[in-house]
């Protein structure tokens, strides 16, 4: 039975591996998705990384929060963002491509407006930037659903360059917002109609010098630029981009989309919700799980409550797309993008508070017991700043030519080749973290720390056009998606895991610990690559 069309937006006939339907129209189709889709997801991402910017601004603002409160909105930022990821993979095939980008991204224009209004007032209660930041994580989890659709777009040939530039570029928005949140809130950017603006309490800083305290600062811009960009991009999504019935057959029409990303959404809400009550201290939450035990209890509960609490053919959609989980290759994929994505996002954002705590005190060690006896502002510090955007920007740039490469040569053998780069620089990162830590003058060692993360970067940049490139090889364009989806979720988990490691073993006096257990990791996912795909018998040879 044909799928029912139900707007002019639909495809019913979708053959991206037919020669002549790719060049006599499918190939202009594609492409002009596929450019609506990047600035899309660049402004999702700047939308759910914004607190790491906001909640700088608000100490340097005095606004009547202590620092440890001020983190639980990156927290709840993070791990919604990687938590909506689980049902978003399912989107596209529940709802269409076209209505699913559309209402994502016009649901973070909720987030944006409500924040930028709440930072206009220091008395604001933190319940209410919580919030903000748990709807947030909308942007996190579009990641899923639009990777998810824009690999059914293109022929598996071309698959690893049109990922990776979807990706690569999208995730540009980590960047964009570290260079831009510090500009508009110098300037009245939106006249009378964008609030008053407020006085730093201390010096801020930005990547081009410093602003001194007594400036006027208009904080709430950090949001409401994000609302207007999203205002401009959900037209183009809407009149621009298209809902492939192959991949979305009989999604029940524009409102019954909308319907059902809604309706499972709440439901991954409640797990949300309860999730962060029992990890999130007191007085936000009762604090009884640590990381590792809520984060497996939060995936675990969020899947089966979308299976139970599915019905009608929703119900049977859902069953279907569960089926990856019975394949093997879905796990060690997922293994594969922890390394890559993982790695990226959780160390974009871990990298300023490694700068900061790391070089910016000199910490005086007694060579007899190797204890530390004080610890010392230190007047040469670098900027966090100033370097915390180069890793992220380099990663997010090389990312298309890791999917081009992988295109050209295998995705595996690029991912082998970039695990063995990872293991080696993080080990060499926590050596000199070690040596920094343990020393009076830090700030020699931060060139070749800032080397040594860049290479990290550039080389999991590389690795998610190549993890692309595989995951499309390797299943059929049912499955693809939902495993892009689901793998995407489950890596994007290192934008919570990172910093609290990193953060805890600083606090411990031993954040090499952080980076030698990256390592570890690396080399056990270094040789599941080489078992499944490069090893002489391979079940499938270098995809």
């Amino acid at each position: 039975m044909p799928s029912k069309v139900y707007s002019r937006a639909d495809i019913a006939d979708w053959q991206p591996e037919d020669a002549g339907f790719w060049a006599s129209k499918g190939k202009s189709i594609a492409a002009r998705n596929l450019w609506i889709s990047i600035p899309n997801l660049l402004v999702a991402f700047a939308v759910w990384l914004m607190w790491g910017m906001i909640t700088v601004q608000m100490l340097n603002l005095g606004f009547p929060f202590e620092q440890s409160q001020l983190f639980t909105l990156t927290a709840i930022a993070g791990l919604m963002g990687a938590t909506f990821r689980i049902p978003a993979s399912f989107f596209i095939r529940l709802a269409g491509g076209r209505n699913t980008i559309f209402f994502t991204s016009a649901l973070l224009i909720i987030p944006a407006v409500i924040t930028g209004i709440a930072l206009q007032d220091t008395s604001t209660p933190l319940w209410v930037f919580q919030l903000c930041a748990f709807l947030s994580g909308i942007g996190g989890g579009n990641f899923a659903c639009s990777m998810s659709n824009i690999s059914g777009f293109y022929p598996k040939a071309q698959q690893g360059t049109a990922l990776g530039l979807n990706a690569g570029l999208g995730n540009f928005g980590v960047t964009t917002m570290q260079v831009l949140i510090p500009l508009v809130m110098t300037v009245a950017l939106f006249g009378a109609l964008g609030g008053d603006p407020m006085t730093l309490a201390k010096d801020s800083g930005w990547i081009l010098g410093k602003i001194a305290a007594g400036t006027d600062t208009y904080i709430q811009n950090a949001a409401f630029i994000w609302a207007v960009a999203l205002a401009v991009l959900v037209v183009f999504a809407w009149f621009g981009m298209n809902n492939l019935l192959p991949l979305s057959p009989n999604y029940g029409g524009t409102l019954a989309a909308f319907a059902k990303i809604l309706y499972l959404w709440l439901l991954t809400s409640i797990v949300g919700v309860i999730g962060l009550y029992l990890y999130l201290p007191a007085p936000t939450g009762l604090g009884v799980l640590n990381m590792w035990v809520a984060l497996p209890l939060i995936i675990v509960a969020t899947l089966f409550l979308m299976k139970l609490a599915a019905f009608g053919e929703m119900k049977g959609n859902i069953n279907n797309q569960f089926k990856i989980f019975s394949n093997k290759h879905t796990w060690s994929m997922t293994a594969l993008y922890i390394v890559t994505f993982g790695s990226f996002i959780g160390f974009s954002m871990a990298l300023p508070l490694s700068i900061t705590v790391i070089f910016g005190f000199q910490h005086v060690v007694d060579p007899a017991t190797g204890l530390m006896t004080h610890t010392l502002k230190n007047p040469n510090a670098p900027s966090a700043l100033t370097y915390a955007w180069i890793g992220p920007f380099v990663g997010a740039l090389i990312r298309p030519v890791g999917g081009w490469i992988s295109d050209k040569i295998g995705g595996s053998i690029v991912t082998q080749i970039i695990s063995v780069v990872m293991v080696l620089a993080s080990a060499a990162v926590g050596y000199v973290m070690l040596l920094a830590y343990r020393s009076a003058t830090p700030e020699q060692y931060f060139f070749i720390f800032m080397v040594l993360f860049v290479i990290l970067f550039a080389a999991s940049g590389i690795g998610n056009g190549s993890t692309f490139r595989t995951i499309s090889v390797i299943f059929d364009r049912q499955q693809a998606g939902p495993v892009l989806g689901w793998t995407s979720a489950a890596g994007a988990y290192g934008s919570f895991i990172a910093p609290v490691v990193i953060g805890q073993q600083i606090k411990a006096g031993t954040p090499e610990v952080a980076m030698y257990g990256f390592a570890i990791f690396y080399a056990v996912c270094l040789l599941i690559n080489w078992w499944f795909y490069l090893r002489r018998g391979a079940e499938i040879k270098n995809p």
